[in-house]
């Protein structure tokens, strides 16, 4: 595995140095941890041929190096949460300086600077359709906001998070 000096955690395409590259041996501990975040390093390293304290130590530098974090992953629905919606935004201004306003919004989970017809997207998890009215208010209520568009999950029909060893 080959890390940068500095890691970059904010997914900007136009920073350097350039993305981390993952040997076999780190996409396969990845892997592993992604079909189980507390599978025992010993086993981890059973499976892709190192000893428990290699792995420790590979895990550790992916961490470090901010290619991976291990979480727990909640199912909204379950925790009371039943409304969940993607909110495209469409502003006037500096979008940096929108999207930090979102980003403090303790309901917005997500939040994303595109190309194309709308400006930033961003991820609600909500209570009801009035919770999701309230964070619609104080989306709305950001100065340079123009217009949101709200598009409401009906059902979640896929959902991974593997990407990261194609």
């Amino acid at each position: 595995m080959t890390t940068p000096p500095k890691a970059r955690r904010d997914n900007n395409h136009d920073a350097k140095p350039g993305p981390v590259v993952l040997d076999e041996i780190s996409k396969q501990i990845i892997e592993q941890l992604q079909t189980d975040g507390r599978k025992p390093y010993a086993a981890i390293g059973k499976a892709v041929g190192l000893s428990e304290a290699a792995v420790r130590q590979r895990v550790q530098r992916l961490l470090d190096a901010g290619v991976m974090q291990i979480v727990a992953v909640t199912d909204p629905l379950t925790l009371g949460f039943p409304r969940q919606a993607m909110i495209g935004i469409k502003c006037e201004g500096d979008l940096e300086t929108v999207a930090d306003k979102l980003s403090s919004i303790d309901e917005i989970d997500y939040v994303v600077l595109t190309a194309g017809s709308l400006d930033i997207m961003v991820e609600v998890v909500c209570e009801g359709d009035s919770h999701l009215l309230e964070i619609l208010g104080k989306i709305r209520a950001i100065p340079t906001v123009r217009a949101t568009e709200t598009f409401v999950y009906l059902k979640l029909r896929k959902q991974t998070y593997s990407w990261g060893t194609r």
